[in-house]
């Protein structure tokens, strides 16, 4: 289902970036390197920091069902907020369901 997701990203988007750090990934999407960003596994100390610094520059963080369960939850979406919705449809299709 991961596979899939990303495949889906690869046809419908200009591009994928990956680093392998979590707090990395998530501070280029809160400063406009990278719309938008999904993982799952993660531990709270993966994902705290950077969590908030997405929503503090006004992006949208959840797990992937949409709720607010991302720093216990071990599956987090973030978005510059404009792209959420749409995101968030394609991980929740993709990985929620399988």
């Amino acid at each position: 289902a991961y596979i899939d997701t990303m495949m889906h990203l690869i046809h419908h988007t200009q591009g994928l970036r990956r680093y392998g750090t979590a707090a990395l990934d998530l501070c280029y999407v809160a400063c406009g390197r990278f719309d938008a960003y999904f993982e799952y596994s993660l531990s709270p100390w993966d994902v705290a920091a950077g969590s908030f610094i997405v929503q503090q520059a006004g992006g949208k963080v959840s797990d992937f069902s949409g709720g607010e369960n991302y720093l216990n939850g071990r599956e987090i979406i973030a978005t510059n907020g404009e792209l959420y919705e749409e995101v968030q449809k394609i991980v929740q299709k993709n990985l929620v369901q399988s």
